[in-house]
């Protein structure tokens, strides 16, 4: 499976969507201000995938803040990343998630915040993950063998934390023996 973005010891690891198709490049992303580049510059596309990014930054730039400087350094956090794309509407609804999360934790230590934060990011990861497979094995059984699919807009893998929305059903199509000729209509390299 394709990790487009991907929570590590080192940050956040990203593949770089403005090398491909030519270059398959990883960035890593230590510091939420990175994270919030990353998006901004296009190296991560695709509405699921900017969210858990999103939620990654902001996990990461918890991680990072001492805590005496918490409460202060969160709101900016988020606004950092909000200002970063402001037509995506997953990346709004991760950090109104972690939003939710830490003012839920007002009073718990620092420590508290910062695993509760990360453990928040990665079950927006896995989550989606999770989606994106019940979505191919609820469409898949609608695919005729042998037919064709128009799909348009980034919709595969790459659009999210790995395995695809609409693509996610041909995927699961073409797992179950199915033979699917697909038709992209639009595609986004970045130029």
């Amino acid at each position: 499976m394709v990790e487009t973005v991907k929570w590590t010891p080192e940050g956040v690891v990203l593949i770089d969507q403005t090398k491909l198709p030519r270059t398959v490049e990883f960035v890593t992303c230590r510091t939420y201000e990175e994270v919030a580049e990353a998006i901004r510059t296009m190296v991560v596309r695709g509405a699921p995938a900017i969210g858990v990014t999103a939620a990654m930054g902001v996990a990461l730039g918890v991680l990072h803040t001492p805590a005496a400087e918490l409460d202060n350094a969160f709101a900016k956090i988020c606004e950092t990343l909000a200002a970063t794309r402001p037509t995506a509407v997953n990346l709004f609804w991760a950090i109104d998630r972690m939003k939710r999360l830490y003012e839920s934790l007002r009073g718990a230590s620092a420590e508290r915040i910062r695993e509760a934060m990360v453990a928040e990011a990665l079950r927006v990861y896995e989550e989606d993950i999770a989606v994106n497979r019940a979505i191919g094995r609820h469409g898949a059984p609608l695919v005729p063998d042998g037919r064709s699919v128009l799909t348009h807009c980034n919709a595969g893998a790459l659009a999210t934390a790995g395995y695809g929305t609409a693509l996610g059903v041909v995927r699961a199509a073409v797992e179950a023996g199915k033979r699917v000729h697909v038709f992209a209509d639009e595609t986004r390299p970045f130029l």
